[in-house]
């Protein structure tokens, strides 16, 4: 007998709020909805019963086939600027199914990405094809183990059925859990759609939601900008530290709780340059590696825009606010990146000439066109690898400087290395071997997408099972491309 009882502890706060902010919507059902993986630590974290989730009535339930008890699913409104144009959005092909109260008392949305058309839709379909789902599957999970706020992966059902864009694709159905789906785009929805009152009760629901702590401020809404930038100065750091491209970095995906979203035409850079950009649809570079930082200010700014109203009584001064708060994100993305970087290089304490000593490794890097991720890895193990780099008079004067600021700090060498051993992972999804496992999987293999997502489970183990997951491709022209996969 199939046991029903999947675990499941549904409290649907965002249904109590008003009903602008969403549209109740049902999945689609699939025909045949299959297992292709779950994420069996991250279910018992959440308090679900792994083998009933694992099972046929499980199954049905991560297809869309089955609401699951005490779901209430809805489709949730928002707006958004996309490569700085706004527009009307919304989730037109994923539903949340509710949010799921953990042993521990958290409380995390649970949706299903993929699971046909809502109100939302734009004359889409709905769905999703199983390649794009396994991206977002792998990249979210490297995200988590690289420890760089995200939200997470749940499981991937097949749908039975396919879909179509210039091809015809498996079909499928990611489960995300994310600590909220709050956008800085369902604020930008209220703000130009709804009224003052309909925003307050939003900014108070963040508030309660993410940021508990300042409830009791006098400037609650205020506090409530500050710490949503501070929380984007500490996340787009850590994405520049590994090397992370996220893609597509619109304000509709940008969250108010600090989490990466919408693991789209995402990738991770090779050789260091800033001017790095995968996505196809991004032709004019808008959100290249280098740009990240800019666009999260800019993207802060929107988000600034939507409050005002709530600042203060008297525009100009809540304008001033706005903008006394906007202007901290560069100071505040610099002093996590610096530290960042210093910890990279095995720096505890902070000198002057640091900067310039970061900078000059990197211009150098991008001179020899190093790769990003091996190079520190190096620099960790003192092993110099076979670059160009490496060879250079540049490097070899740059090395002096480095080592003498080593010798500077009161710690050890070996508590140097620790730092960078922790700081530096030996591997990131590395794009062929991301492409490599979602072709095996999309041709009914999911052997090497296992193994991988195994190796980069612990990045920073420095294994020797990893050895073969930090080699670059072996014939790279720089023209590898992702997509959006919609």
């Amino acid at each position: 007998m199939t046991n029903k009882n999947t675990g499941w502890n549904f409290d649907n706060s965002y249904t109590r709020l008003p009903n602008s902010f969403f549209t109740p919507v049902n999945p689609t059902a699939v025909s045949s909805p299959k297992l292709v993986i779950s994420n069996d630590s991250l279910a018992t974290s959440l308090g679900l019963n792994v083998d009933s989730l694992k099972s046929q009535y499980g199954v049905t339930e991560l297809g869309g086939n089955q609401i699951p008890e005490g779901a209430s699913p809805i489709a949730q409104a928002y707006a958004g600027h996309q490569f700085g144009n706004f527009t009307m959005l919304g989730d037109g092909r994923a539903v949340l199914l509710g949010e799921q109260i953990t042993p521990s008392g958290e409380r995390f949305d649970i949706q299903l990405k993929g699971s046909g058309p809502t109100p939302y839709s734009r004359r889409g379909d709905g769905r999703a094809a199983l390649g794009p789902m396994l991206r977002e599957y792998i990249i979210s999970e490297a995200m988590h183990a690289l420890g760089i706020p995200t939200t997470r992966s749940l499981a991937v059902v097949t749908t039975g059925e396919p879909v179509y864009r210039e091809t015809a694709l498996p079909g499928a159905i990611l489960t995300r859990v994310a600590a909220s789906h709050l956008r800085f785009g369902t604020f930008q929805f209220t703000a130009n759609f709804g009224t003052i009152e309909e925003l307050k009760i939003l900014a108070d629901y963040a508030i309660d939601r993410h940021y508990p702590d300042i409830k009791a401020d006098d400037q609650r809404y205020l506090s409530l900008l500050q710490g949503v930038i501070k929380r984007h100065a500490a996340l787009i750091a850590k994405w520049q530290l590994v090397g992370f491209i996220h893609g597509v970095m619109n304000t509709d995906n940008m969250t108010i709780s600090g989490e990466t979203i919408d693991y789209g035409p995402c990738a991770f850079m090779d050789d260091y340059d800033p001017a790095t950009v995968f996505s196809s649809i991004d032709h004019q570079g808008r959100y290249a590696y280098g740009n990240q930082p800019y666009i999260g200010g800019w993207n802060l700014a929107r988000f600034a825009e939507c409050l005002i109203p709530l600042l203060h009584d008297d525009q100009e001064q809540a304008l001033k606010l706005a903008q006394e708060a906007i202007s901290e994100f560069n100071q505040l993305y610099h002093a996590n990146w610096f530290a960042g970087m210093r910890a990279k290089l095995g720096i505890f304490n902070e000198e002057k000439e640091d900067e310039s000593l970061i900078e000059d490794l990197l211009k150098m890097m991008q001179e020899y066109s190093a790769d990003y991720t091996n190079t520190f890895r190096a620099l960790t193990f003192d092993k110099r690898e076979d670059f160009a780099l490496f060879n250079s008079t540049e490097f070899a004067q740059w090395e002096k400087l480095w080592l003498a600021r080593l010798d500077k700090q009161k710690e050890a060498k070996e508590a140097s290395q620790q730092l960078m051993k922790n700081s530096n992972p030996a591997v990131i999804p590395r794009n062929h071997r991301v492409e490599e496992a979602l072709d095996a999987a999309v041709n009914g293999d999911y052997s090497v997408m296992e193994q991988l997502l195994d190796v980069l489970s612990n990045p920073y183990a420095h294994s020797n099972k990893q050895a073969d997951y930090r080699t670059m491709p072996l014939h790279s022209d720089g023209s590898y491309q992702t997509f959006c996969g919609t």
